[in-house]
């Protein structure tokens, strides 16, 4: 497996194509909600994919929250993939690129049925209470990263 940076459109398109089959068709979240203002290009913000067997099977992205602190968002999966490492490699991929560039936080806003997930991965929920976006349950976690 590989994750890496989207460098193309043809690259960002894949990363599309991951996020719609997983939020919009399988957890029908609205497309309107799903694409926003941080997708009009590759430099809008820093997306990945996950490439496996020749194929795009995962895609991420994540963006300056304010200084000092990475928020990774639109973290997908597709269903065959889950459980295979996938959205770890992309996490942890995220994570290294956040601190190349001097970031020493991530945020996430992690569906509650990902929470243990992200724990796993060093995340600490920050939420008292689980908030919805897009009509999902999330709760806010966030981690220090090594510096």
């Amino acid at each position: 497996m590989n994750c890496r940076r989207v460098t193309t459109d043809e690259e960002l398109q894949q990363a599309f194509d991951v996020r719609k089959e997983v939020f919009v068709d399988e957890q029908k979240v609205p497309m309107d909600l799903e694409i926003d203002e941080f997708d009009v290009s590759v430099e809008a913000c820093r997306h990945f994919i996950a490439e496996a067997d020749g194929r795009v099977v995962g895609a991420a992205r994540w963006r300056e929250y304010v200084p000092g602190t990475a928020k990774l968002q639109r973290i997908a999966v597709r269903k065959p993939w889950r459980g295979r490492g996938v959205g770890r490699e992309l996490v942890l991929s995220m994570e290294r690129d956040a601190a190349s560039l001097g970031f020493v936080r991530t945020l996430l806003d992690a569906q509650c049925s990902a929470e243990a997930f992200y724990k796993k991965l060093g995340y600490v929920t920050e939420s008292t209470e689980p908030f919805l976006d897009a009509g999902i349950p999330h709760v806010r976690m966030s981690k220090l990263l090594p510096g």
